[in-house]
């Protein structure tokens, strides 16, 4: 299989304007990633899937990354930095890969809108509804995109870093052991 380096050079010799930048991994696998403008990213995944030598055909499983900086602990926070959705490629027919794509959120509060790639990979389909339904990233032209896990009162995405646990849990549907322990302390500090 071609290196990341050598399939940058080809997906930029047929989509000249992609901004695409190759990103290291310090864990033990040391598998880079492709880091892909959302504005190209649907170009980029044709190409990566329809292409003669890489017909990465498969997407087994797509994911968040975020980047985050310290910020002193408040009930409202604003954290800057961006999330990252993160795509594990494969070619079933040519018995390939991974190869490794990114996209990039404008930050982690309200430009959190990337393209959907379900169109290009159905596997993603469920994939992306995860994503969203606990980090928050909205996938633009989405067939299906609503909350998976949690129901649909819940407010805010639990598995963001800068995620505050509600006291109350007034809106828990069913509340167990240290939840309903929760919920007795806050109502009983109400009525002080």
């Amino acid at each position: 299989m071609e290196s990341l380096a050598q399939i940058k050079s080809h997906i930029q010799a047929t989509i000249p304007d992609a901004p695409l930048e190759i990103i290291p991994n310090d864990s033990p696998s040391r598998q880079p990633s492709l880091l892909v403008g959302k504005e190209h990213a649907v170009a980029v995944a044709k190409f990566l899937r329809d292409d003669p030598e890489l017909r990465l055909d498969y997407c087994s499983n797509a994911t968040v990354d975020g980047v985050e900086r310290e910020v002193e602990e408040t009930v409202e926070t604003r954290k800057p930095g961006h999330l990252e959705a993160v795509y594990h490629l494969y070619s079933m027919e040519k018995k390939r890969g991974p190869v490794v794509i990114r996209m990039r959120t404008g930050n982690r509060t309200d430009d959190v809108r990337l393209p959907s790639l379900t169109p290009i990979w159905r596997g993603c389909e469920f994939q992306e509804r995860e994503i969203y339904d606990l980090y928050g990233i909205v996938f633009d032209g989405h067939p299906d995109l609503r909350r998976i896990l949690m129901w649909d009162g819940f407010k805010d995405f639990p598995m963001r870093k800068d995620y505050a646990e509600p006291d109350d849990y007034e809106y828990e549907p069913t509340p167990h052991d240290q939840v309903l322990e929760k919920a007795k302390r806050h109502y009983r500090q109400q009525t002080e």
